[in-house]
């Protein structure tokens, strides 16, 4: 025991006198240790956190899905509305939704630190809900539009949000697994969506079904997160310390209380002391890591995935195959990646993984590269031989 309390003064000593503050962690393990409680050690359960992160990522389903509602209906909401033959219309169904993402992840940040993680998953459920049923009982061309554009306030949020609550309530030593969560309930969406739509075809007004489908986990989104614990972080922050010791307790058990906290409080500390000015994010010692990760997430999208999703049952059409089908095969696909990432995310690390699925996509894009350019190249020498 003795050597327990000499241990932890010694720590006590090494502190650094500038931040009296930092001792709390210290006293609270002397604490612990002088009335007999050991440390625990050990890693929480994940049981405990599983339900509520299982419930946040009920926001990027929805995500996944209303990206790809609008896939294989697109021919049959255009005959129904009366903008068939107009690209320019069909486009903007498509990607009004983007419009709409844009302003509900501006406004993100402020609205989780706002009024808290659980009302946020609340107000991104909201405008998915009233959106939906504006795009399922319309009746023209400006109804859809305005339904996408409601819809997609609710998907720029709610995402956003998911990242951040998830990062908060997950352990650590499981943290990378549960954030692959995110994309593979983006992935099921995805599938979800292209599946419900595959009847369209055969059934009159069955593209209104598929949005109407979207209110049911947007429903239980809202819902749920009434019995969700709230983020420990954003309680600390706010103040409300007791709180935030509850939650832990709900997501970690109980022996992991103290330690949680006073890691939370090293944190908060460290936040306080290095303020990071905007200014630093564009040409300050934060410039490399914010290029750097702004650059990968653009060149996944410049991947030409996002197209894939929104036309692909018109291009496997124009290619003789049966979209459905195909379709089916795309979402299985992008979902087997990202179970391949969950499962190795907290065994190789985030930069193994970037490194070889962004060097795997080069391969088969030099591939690629390589098959059109001695197409062109044998249609070229076929044209001189017909000329001669």
């Amino acid at each position: 025991m003795w050597g327990r309390q000499r241990e932890a003064s010694m720590m006590y000593k090494r502190t650094s006198s500038r931040d009296r503050s930092s001792t709390f962690d210290v006293e609270e393990t002397t604490a612990l240790v002088q009335n007999g409680t050991e440390v625990e050690n050990t890693n929480p359960s994940w049981k405990l956190s599983f339900p509520h992160v299982l419930v946040a990522t009920l926001s990027s389903f929805l995500f996944g899905y209303h990206l790809g509602v609008v896939n294989e209906p697109l021919e049959s909401i255009s005959l129904d509305l009366g903008f068939n033959g107009n690209t320019l219309a069909e486009g903007l169904v498509v990607s009004m939704c983007l419009g709409g993402a844009f302003i509900g992840s501006t406004l993100s940040g402020w609205i989780a630190d706002g009024v808290g993680r659980r009302r946020a998953f609340q107000l991104c459920a909201l405008p998915m809900i009233i959106g939906a049923s504006i795009s399922a009982t319309t009746r023209n061309l400006i109804g859809m539009l305005l339904g996408r554009f409601v819809v997609g306030t609710g998907m720029g949020l709610g995402p956003t949000v998911a990242a951040l609550y998830v990062t908060e309530v997950s352990p650590p030593f499981v943290r990378g697994t549960y954030g692959a969560f995110i994309q593979i309930a983006t992935c099921l969406g995805l599938m979800g969506s292209l599946l419900i739509g595959i009847p369209v075809k055969e059934i009159a007004g069955w593209w209104r079904i598929c949005f109407w489908v979207s209110i049911v986990p947007a429903a239980i989104l809202c819902l749920a997160m009434v019995f969700c614990a709230e983020s420990p972080h954003w309680l600390y922050k706010k103040g409300r310390t007791a709180e935030a010791e509850a939650e832990f307790e709900k997501l970690l058990g109980g022996s992991h209380v103290k330690s949680s906290l006073a890691e939370l409080s090293k944190l908060d500390r460290g936040d306080d002391g290095d303020i990071v000015k905007f200014e630093e994010l564009l040409y300050g010692r934060h410039f490399r890591v914010v290029f750097i990760g702004s650059t990968l997430f653009a060149l996944q999208q410049l991947s030409g995935i996002n197209a894939i999703f929104y036309f692909s049952s018109s291009v496997f059409k124009s290619a003789g195959l049966s979209s459905g089908l195909a379709n089916v095969f795309v979402g299985i696909a992008n979902l087997l990646g990202s179970v391949v990432a969950m499962v190795l995310m907290d065994k190789l690390g985030r930069k193994a993984l970037l490194q070889w699925s962004f060097f795997s996509m080069c391969q088969w894009l030099s591939k690629l590269l390589h098959q059109v350019l001695i197409y062109q190249a044998l249609h070229l020498c076929t044209s001189l031989l017909v000329v001669c």
